[in-house]
């Protein structure tokens, strides 16, 4: 709003706006708000409270549920995919379809249960035909991811895929060159595989080799701490 600036350099203080004028930058506004409000989000509860009923970007316009995580809040280990599908937007839960049963198969392949891990995705509304999420709605919703992260503090992150790997490594090179070697995320160690859906798409022995040593690896990182 730069008339508004030239007011203020020419000594105006106490300006009325017109209605409606306030709202002008509300966007901008309610970015710091959110940063600030997460800032101060000490758990999962707080920060779902701050993401609310989401109308951020244009995904809540078709999605019919927010879908926020699922686990264990104290999860040593966390994955990371990029959106809900149609069963995941119908139940309000991530990987609750086809891939989210191999997910559990693949949890389950390294000594773990569903409820011993947590899963989110990096926006938390169903993409149109379940296509990539895009940029702008990346960067809405992933201030969101990284409270959720920060509030569960694990001791491993899975990333499933390109999109969850190129956006929390800052990275445009594809998951089959990133999988399979240790990454860092703010500190936490991050190994990057293939997602369950193309997975099942691809469903060969040498894929499957690759996830689950990956996934062991994942794993044997973890027991190392303990």
């Amino acid at each position: 709003m730069e008339w508004v600036r030239c007011l203020a350099d020419i000594g105006v203080r106490d300006l009325k706006l017109p209605a409606g004028a306030a709202g002008m930058e509300e966007g901008d506004g309610a970015v710091h708000d959110d940063e600030s409000r997460l800032a101060l989000a000490g758990n999962l509860g707080e920060v779902r409270e701050v993401l609310g009923d989401c109308t951020r970007c244009k995904l809540h316009q078709d999605r019919k549920n927010v879908v926020f995580g699922v686990g264990n809040e104290n999860a040593d280990l966390m994955f990371i995919g990029e959106g809900p599908g149609a069963d995941e937007d119908e139940q309000g839960e991530p990987f609750v379809g086809r891939a989210g049963r191999k997910l559990t198969e693949m949890i389950k392949a390294i000594g773990y249960e569903r409820k011993d891990v947590y899963i989110a995705n990096i926006v938390k509304c169903r993409p149109p035909g379940n296509r990539d999420p895009q940029p702008d709605e990346v960067a809405t919703c992933s201030p969101f991811l990284y409270a959720q992260i920060q509030a569960i503090a694990p001791k491993v992150i899975v990333t499933l895929g390109s999109p969850a790997t190129k956006t929390l490594l800052e990275s445009r090179t594809g998951i089959t060159r990133l999988r399979g070697r240790w990454h860092d995320f703010q500190g936490i160690p991050l190994m990057p595989t293939f997602h369950p859906a193309y997975l099942l798409r691809r469903y060969t022995v040498e894929n499957r080799t690759l996830v689950f040593s990956d996934l062991k690896a994942a794993r044997a990182r973890i027991d190392e701490t303990e």
